[in-house]
């Protein structure tokens, strides 16, 4: 081993330690911090920069439990226990029952149960056959209101002691080591590991990892004294120490000119993001004003009033996901439910035949997350402006097998354009805009398409230069049962667009779950991130 290279390349906190400690020591991190006067942190740093020198070794490993007063814990120090509550209550007002104990003190019944059970077994509550609780001990056996003697008393001076000592715990952390063997016994029965909510104390486990040196140390710490090196040397000469003269006669650490300097990596907005900010930019330049919702919706806003037949393929439970609790919403609104419900049935006012089934209306309260963003189009309806220009950039669920250009969980840029002179060739300029403008695409085709709300119906489609065509997304003219139902009497251009197909197209990208990567340094260095 080359002592001399050890040398020049140690920290001051690892040459502190390895002068601080000889070859039979055990190290741990709570000690050296302690010995050595370091900042919480600096002894797990030194260990670690040893221990990868391979200059000390792991040689044991203790684990101790300490306990954490929760707030529940607190509560009781402050103001008593259950069990010390309730005998208060009961020695005032003898005779009552469990469920007026727990109703006069505000607490569960499971807690007086629980209380009940504990003091009873400690031969301090008896209860008669009118289940009315009363106190076992004769009044000479109570002293302040309190057994004087005997295990409910033991049991009341325990839990109050383990309590009192949680409070005042160093760093609010009471090791188990300093528990007497009652006090043990009764932490045993009012902490608990996981879900501490409902407990007084808080079980933790904690490790500590013990090293040692190897042989080389007695020669690393000889070589140290001998070149004059102790750990105290200055690493930063500021202009505080130049102003006070306070580095005079002071020694400093060797640099290293060779070391490459440390990498600047300049924060920057993600791409995607600013992908979307540009986006919302331009449709708001071109006067558009923009919508948003909530993630959960009921089928009456996300399918039934877009005139989506309930029997409708997309309802499957394999297309939406659907809400486990609750699972209904408790009303839809009117006029808007029955004016739906009509078109439904038999077209209503709408002028339509509709679709000739009986219009569910419990079904319709069904709560589902949104699976498309037409859901904020129909809910900005009966109250749009006309002339208006409406959108939005919402995030959508639907089950789908994911793959480069399919994802469950995906945004889509929603809208809509009322008045009386849109018509089928407003769409298309919007529909040629996002394609050419906002997705940079150099080709593109319209495809006849089908939707229960729109007719005509349009889909856009665009070449990706690797993954050829593909849908952009679908487009039409609400059809009268959408708009007529919901109050509006103009045309209604709409749109929903994939805003996450676009930026595949716009990044340059060749999958959308690049879009949403988990690797840092592959999302910095990509190209369309400088």
């Amino acid at each position: 081993m080359d002592i001399q290279n050890i040398i020049k390349n140690l920290h001051p906190l690892e040459v502190k330690v390895i002068l601080r400690y000889g070859k039979g020591d055990e190290l741990s991190v709570e000690s050296i911090e302690s010995d050595l006067n370091f900042k919480s942190g600096n002894g797990n740093q030194a260990l670690s920069w040893l221990a990868a020198k391979g200059l000390v070794a792991e040689k044991r490993r203790e684990t101790a439990v300490f306990y954490e007063l929760t707030d529940l814990g607190r509560s009781w120090k402050e103001k008593g226990t259950p069990e010390e509550r309730i005998l208060e209550l009961v020695r005032i007002k003898p005779g009552l029952t469990l469920p007026e104990i727990a109703e006069t003190l505000g607490l569960e019944s499971k807690d007086v149960g629980s209380a009940f059970g504990l003091l009873s077994k400690l031969g301090l509550f008896g209860m008669d056959n009118a289940k009315r609780v009363s106190i076992s001990l004769p009044p000479e056996q109570l002293e302040n209101g309190r057994p004087a003697s005997g295990p409910a008393a033991e049991h009341f001076r325990l839990v109050r002691a383990v309590l009192e000592k949680g409070a005042t715990a160093d760093s609010g952390l009471l090791p188990e080591s300093s528990l007497s063997a009652g006090e043990k016994r009764v932490m045993a029965g009012i902490a608990k590991k996981r879900g501490a909510a409902g407990a007084a104390f808080r079980t933790a486990e904690r490790e500590t990892v013990f090293f040692s040196f190897g042989e080389e140390q007695p020669s690393l710490a000889a070589a140290l004294i001998e070149v004059g090196i102790s750990g105290e040397e200055i690493g930063v000469l500021t202009s505080e120490m130049l102003e006070s003269g306070s580095w005079k006669g002071k020694t400093f650490r060797a640099y290293n000119v060779q070391v490459p300097p440390a990498r600047f990596l300049a924060g920057r907005t993600n791409a995607y993001s600013q992908f979307l900010e540009q986006t919302k930019d331009k449709l708001v330049s071109l006067g558009f004003e923009e919508f948003d919702g909530p993630l959960v919706e009921t089928e009456f806003w996300n399918s039934d009033a877009l005139f989506m037949p309930q029997f409708h393929s997309a309802r499957d439970i394999h297309d939406v996901y659907h809400i486990a609790e609750p699972a209904t919403a408790k009303k839809i609104g009117e006029p808007w439910l029955s004016a739906v419900a009509a078109a439904h049935e038999d077209g209503g006012s709408t002028g339509s035949r509709g679709w000739g089934y009986a219009f569910d209306r419990e079904f319709t309260k069904r709560l589902i997350l949104r699976s498309q963003g037409t859901v904020m189009s129909a809910k900005t309806l009966p109250h749009a402006k006309i002339p208006g220009k409406y959108f939005g950039m919402l995030r959508c669920f639907r089950y789908d097998k994911v793959d480069a250009t399919h994802l469950s969980d995906f945004y889509q840029t929603e809208g809509i354009v009322l008045g009386e002179d849109v018509n089928l060739r407003t769409l298309l300029g919007m529909l040629e805009m996002f394609a050419t403008e906002v997705a940079g695409a150099k080709e593109v085709k319209y495809v006849p398409g089908y939707f229960p709300f729109t007719e005509p119906s349009v889909e856009v489609h665009i070449k990706h230069p690797t993954l050829g065509w593909f849908e952009l997304g679908g487009s039409g003219i609400f059809r009268p049962e959408v708009t007529a139902s919901l109050g509006v009497k103009v045309p209604v251009a709409a749109w929903g667009i994939g805003i996450d197909r676009m930026a595949l197209m716009a990044l340059g990208l060749n999958d959308l779950r690049e879009l949403f990567s988990y690797d840092i340094e592959s999302v910095r260095l990509r190209r369309w991130m400088n």
